[in-house]
This record gives structure tokens, C-alpha cells and sequence, in this order.
């Protein structure tokens, strides 16, 4: 059970990929320390795996989801603040109580964008390198949304989600004018749009 007065970070993996959802998640740190955390973009692929169980085992963790159909409604922004507020309202039941503050990473907080935030929050820029339970969040955020890639790509074969986990890259381009979008292609986003509309 968290105390009162506890600090949660919370961190997204996913705002910029052209396939799959957007994933947040909240993290708040307990009692045993968890050695090497730091920003999951300059952690290995071996580590981050090695230290996401740790984290789940040893913190309170909340995962937030904000679908495809949900970024193409809302846009990317407003659905990344859904997703973070849904990973605090997870972390709350996992935890107990809600986080006396909650740290974001990045310069704006779902505070007043996103109905359901209820709590006190301060961004930081570059906070997945400078607080660890940013650098928890956004290690097990990006975790959790490279395994549903890399289920998606069985799922939706030839576009290559395990390699590049929705982002556009020359391989992925290439599938993409070859196949056209499948379900888990964003819309609104231009280079998707600009296949729709041929």
C-alpha cells in the first residue's frame, strides 16, 4: 500500500508511430530500489526487458490505452493525455490511493485538458532521464506497447510491427503503399491519410 504523500511518474511510449495505439503509464516507487533505471530510449532492448519486471514486481504500476480509433477522433495530443490519465486512475486501484503529486514527462499535463485528471501535476522536460519514477513509467510504457506491436505483427503480417513497432520507416513505407493501411493504421496521420485518399 502506497503512503500518503507519494510521488508517481508517468511517461507515454507511441505519440509519433504511424500504427497502434498510444500507451502511458504511471509508476510509483516503493521501498526496494531498482538499480540502472534511466530514459528507456538510450536503454538497450536487454535491459529494458531485464528491468521491466522488476518494475512491475517492486512498484505500484498503472497502464493507460488510448486506441487508434481514439487518436484518429481526438488527435495524438488530447489522446496521449487520455492515456496518461487513464494510467494514473489504474495506478490509483493498483496502489491504493492516489499519488499526492504526479511528475509527467514533457512541458503540459492532462490538468485541465482531460476530463477525470484529478491530480496535482507538474511537468518535467526531460524528466525520463532526471526522475526515476519517470524513467520507470516510461521504461514499462514502452514495454508494454512494443509487446502489442510485436502481437500485432502476427495479426497483421507484412508490415513488419515486430521490427519497427508502427514507426515510419523506408520498410514500413514500402508495405504500406504496397498493402494499404490495415486496421491499426492511424488516419489522421498525413502519410496514412495521403494512401486513404488515392
Amino acid at each position: 500500500m502506497s503512503e500518503v504523500g507519494s510521488v508517481a511518474g508517468v511517461d507515454e511510449a507511441g505519440r509519433g508511430p504511424l500504427a497502434g495505439p498510444v500507451v502511458a503509464a504511471a509508476v510509483i516507487l516503493c521501498g526496494r530500489q531498482i538499480r540502472g533505471l534511466a530514459d528507456s530510449k538510450i536503454l538497450s532492448a536487454a535491459r529494458r526487458a531485464a528491468l521491466h519486471p522488476r518494475i512491475r514486481d517492486r512498484c505500484h504500476v498503472g497502464v493507460g490505452i488510448a486506441s487508434v480509433e481514439e487518436i484518429d477522433a481526438l488527435n495524438i495530443f488530447a489522446a496521449t493525455m487520455l492515456a496518461m490519465t487513464r494510467a494514473v486512475e489504474a495506478l490509483c486501484k493498483t496502489a491504493g490511493c492516489d499519488p499526492e503529486r504526479v511528475l509527467v514527462d514533457g512541458n503540459l499535463t492532462p490538468h485541465g485538458r482531460t476530463a477525470g485528471w484529478r491530480w496535482r501535476a507538474e511537468p518535467i522536460v526531460g524528466g525520463d532521464a532526471i526522475e526515476r519514477c519517470i524513467s520507470a513509467a516510461s521504461i514499462v510504457a514502452k514495454e508494454t506497447r512494443d509487446a502489442m506491436m510485436v502481437e500485432a505483427d502476427a495479426r497483421y503480417p507484412g508490415y513488419g510491427f515486430a521490427r519497427h513497432k508502427g514507426y515510419g520507416t523506408r520498410d514500413h513505407m514500402a508495405a504500406l503503399g504496397e498493402l494499404g493501411p490495415c486496421p491499426l493504421h492511424r488516419r489522421s496521420f498525413a502519410p496514412v491519410r495521403q494512401l486513404v485518399l488515392i
